[in-house]
């Protein structure tokens, strides 16, 4: 048996040596028994890069037990109030439009991928060569709308963006600001379902204009320069004028024109984050601050998904192993944080 002395001696022992492995421990886990309540956006091209951030939450001990799947307007009331803790699907200055609701709660952090995410009008390159398209205001012409014209309400129909969507209101002030009401149908149905249905007309030889955005599966699948061409708008106008520099781009591969006046200014994508919930964790805020992801690999990702690949975790999971280098050093960086 043990005497008192070699009791206490052993539980000092235990003590000092204890003491180093324990911090240690918390340091390598900053996230310990923290659930993080994390949101994605309804368009799968922003699935990808939530899941890459998720998992390295994971790895910094955090619960991330689901992601919710949220349309922009609630998301950014939810964060704003608590309910969500964050997400890494912000488009700014797209989302400009719903600062006054997260302002009240969180805050931007950080960056996804910085200026290459455009947004744009793109038509098919035999009807550029056709019909010597350049601009939405050739869909005022009746030869160009008949050419558009899938269901034969005489207006050229154009895949749009669904309601709630921050593209929305932007391709609504495009219609009013160019007088395009009576020429132009946007189709607000499911993205993904309608470009499925555009693409499987331009196979068969059909004209097609379409809205989208970068990264995004649509333009792998039909590429800009060769199946495709961005063409421009008008003159710039927008909701906020403030950014109309912004909105005519330089060096737009496969635009009509360079500059290219795509009427959309380039965007960051960039993580959102309820202010209390970041203030409690400093690791995670250190973490957003630190990653970014080459929107090549958002690109190769989403083209992979299209074609059927659709085990995103797993292409996560891969994508943090192929760069785990640069991954150890964000982790590092968050864990100091803490």
């Amino acid at each position: 048996m043990f005497s008192l002395k070699n009791t206490i001696v052993a539980l000092s022992t235990a003590a000092l040596l204890g003491t180093a492995p324990v911090a240690a421990i918390a340091q390598d886990n900053p996230g310990e028994g923290v659930t993080v309540n994390m949101a994605q956006a309804t368009w799968d091209t922003g699935w990808f890069h939530a899941e890459i951030y998720r998992q390295l939450l994971t790895e910094l001990g955090y619960e991330v037990p689901q992601i919710t799947t949220l349309d922009n307007p609630p998301f950014y009331q939810s964060v704003a109030q608590g309910d969500m803790d964050l997400w890494v699907n912000g488009w700014f200055p797209l989302h400009n439009t719903y600062e006054d609701t997260y302002s009240q709660g969180a805050e931007l952090v950080g960056a996804v991928a910085e200026g290459g995410a455009l947004e744009g009008y793109l038509v098919n390159s035999s009807a550029i060569e056709e019909f010597g398209i350049t601009s939405l205001e050739d869909f005022k012409r009746d030869d160009v709308k008949a050419a558009f014209d899938r269901n034969g309400d005489g207006m050229a129909d154009m895949v749009a963006c669904p309601p709630g969507w921050g593209c929305e209101i932007n391709i609504e002030h495009h219609l009013d600001a160019y007088d395009l009401r009576d020429h132009i149908n946007p189709i607000k149905a499911g993205y993904a379902a309608s470009m499925a249905d555009a693409v499987a007309a331009y196979d068969s030889g059909e004209n097609i204009l379409f809205y989208t955005w970068t990264p995004n599966w649509t333009v792998n699948e039909l590429v800009p320069g060769e199946d495709v061409m961005w063409i421009e708008v008008p003159e710039v106008d927008l909701p906020d004028m403030g950014l109309a520099d912004a909105a005519i781009i330089d060096g737009v591969e496969g635009c009509v024109n360079d500059p290219c006046t795509l009427g959309f200014p380039a965007n960051d994508i960039v993580p959102v984050v309820n202010s209390a919930f970041l203030g409690e964790n400093p690791a995670v805020g250190a973490l957003l601050e630190a990653v970014e992801i080459p929107l090549g690999d958002i690109f190769a990702q989403n083209a992979a998904m299209n074609e059927g690949d659709d085990d995103i975790e797993a292409q996560a999971a891969q994508w943090i192993e192929d760069n785990r280098d640069d991954v150890d050093g964000w982790l590092e960086t968050a864990r100091s944080a803490s």
